[in-house]
């Protein structure tokens, strides 16, 4: 497959049918000369291979790796029949790798990764993925209500405090992606953050303690530009490993004034535009992504 098919079918991050990502916890799994070790740095740089002229992707595998003993890598996932493990390497020195392997791999920002299409998916996917696990282990080190070092469950994919007994999960944030839908006018309220990712997007913001996330779209859409919606309708929830998210998508409409008295804390740019006025995401692994598409096509059916 040439690179631009490949970009003209490029889907959401977590669309990598046929291929599978199994995450149940498996305590009893250890590495293979085949498994790939993902390590990552404390500051959360990721060790790979990413070439930006074939725009492949890849990862050591246990066989490049020396004086690192299996008890000492966390088994994350595996997708299909290859196993993903962790490892939290001290500092960027690759003294871990074998020789052979060094001039081979470097640790990248993890920007690099969304900068561009790299294939395959599945390894861009297991990258975001284990991206929240290692940032969870990172941060849970210590128990938080006594301050003893954690363990790791045998039986869950937690970490318990021997002393006290606390134990603690891994953290997914609830945040609404919206569309906001002007039906008379054929328009979609579209953004763009004050700071961070600098491209269109949607209203969003994460669901707060005791509301419903019905509640939470209709409160965002109110905070962040001064419009009431209705007819809210669900459309569609992803993974979004490098924030810790579970995206929930949702459809509504305006109602009321069209007026827009924009946030200017959260936002730099809120306007109504039609479909040939919106321009999409420079790649399509986001669920905004995909939400403006649908409208652009003429292909939001439900409202």
């Amino acid at each position: 497959m040439d690179k631009q098919s490949k970009i003209q079918g490029q889907t959401m991050i977590q669309d990598i049918l046929p291929a599978h990502l199994n995450n149940h916890f498996d305590p009893t799994k250890t590495a293979d000369e085949n498994s790939i070790i993902l390590f990552f740095t404390k500051e959360k740089k990721l060790l790979g291979r990413l070439d930006d002229g074939t725009q492949e992707i890849s990862f050591p595998r246990f066989n490049d790796v020396k004086n690192i003993s299996k008890e000492k890598l966390t088994y994350l996932f595996s997708i299909d029949s290859e196993d993903f493990f962790l490892m939290i390497a001290d500092s960027e020195n690759m003294d871990f790798l074998d020789v052979s392997a060094q001039d081979s791999y470097i640790f990248h920002d993890f920007r690099k990764f969304r900068s561009a299409y790299y294939y395959p998916q599945t390894y861009v996917y297991a990258a975001f993925t284990a991206y929240q696990l290692a940032e969870w282990y990172m941060v849970t080190r210590f128990c938080g209500k006594c301050g003893s070092e954690n363990e790791h469950s045998k039986t869950e994919r937690a970490m318990i405090c021997p002393k006290c007994g606390n134990i603690i999960y891994p953290r997914i944030n609830p945040a609404v992606i919206i569309g906001v839908i002007d039906k008379e006018a054929n328009k979609l309220l579209v953004t763009r953050y004050r700071v961070g990712y600098g491209h269109n997007a949607l209203v969003a913001g994460f669901t707060e303690i005791g509301e419903t996330l019905e509640e939470t779209v209709s409160r965002e859409v109110m905070e962040e530009t001064g419009l009431t919606v209705t007819n809210i309708r669900y459309y569609k929830s992803q993974p979004w490993g490098i924030a810790s998210d579970i995206l929930v998508g949702f459809f509504c409409e305006v109602t009321g004034s069209r007026e827009i008295t924009m946030d200017n804390d959260e936002l730099k740019f809120a306007s109504w535009l039609s479909p040939e006025e919106i321009e999409l995401q420079p790649l399509e692994y986001s669920l905004t992504n995909e939400m403006m598409k649908v409208f652009k096509e003429g292909n939001v059916q439900f409202l």
